[in-house]
């Protein structure tokens, strides 16, 4: 698996909107979520172990944040076809074995990850309310061990945006594994 880091698209880049699948069989897009404060799209899949490892972390930040007006939003873009681990039907039971809080997300297509220049799993951009881009960097300074993290970089993140102040201008890339892009 070939580990990548994000792209880091300049702040202030508009979100895309999008109309995908998700794990309960409703089409979801930016327009569902209108009246959150903060949204947050993340890109991953299933079996890429980068986003295992963080997986509850996410889950976690979902749960703490959801009543403040911040919505996460997962969206799978990998080529289901050659890595059926990451298919619709798969993310289906990985979501009620996770528990996973948030709407996850098929973009078979592929078309999503391109818009949002997403490279690897996990790969994350966090829009306030005018749906421009306030961070995209990594979730925490520690992927592999929760228990040694020392910098919550996302939840920081967050909190600034909701408190009305500006996010750290330094924004450390994510990392993971890359998308599983179709052969055409």
């Amino acid at each position: 698996m070939a580990l990548l880091e994000s792209t880091m698209p300049p702040l202030g880049t508009p979100a895309y909107d999008f109309a995908l699948d998700g794990i309960d069989d409703n089409i979801h897009s930016l327009k569902n979520y209108s009246e959150k404060k903060i949204i947050v799209i993340i890109f991953m899949c299933n079996h890429c172990p980068y986003v295992k490892a963080v997986l509850k972390r996410i889950i976690d930040l979902q749960t703490e944040f959801i009543d403040r007006g911040v919505q996460f939003i997962g969206i799978n873009p990998n080529d289901s076809i050659s890595y059926p681990d990451d298919s619709l039907e798969n993310m289906k039971i990985l979501a009620k074995e996770k528990k996973i809080s948030f709407p996850y997300l098929i973009d078979p297509s592929q078309e999503i990850a391109k818009l949002y220049d997403a490279v690897c799993t996990p790969d994350l951009y966090v829009y306030g309310k005018d749906r421009k881009l306030a961070y995209r960097g990594r979730i925490d300074d520690n992927w592999e061990h929760p228990t040694k993290v020392t910098r919550h970089d996302l939840k920081l993140a967050l909190e600034n945006i909701l408190a009305g102040q500006p996010v750290a201008s330094e924004q450390i890339p994510s990392m993971g594994c890359s998308i599983k892009w179709k052969t055409i």
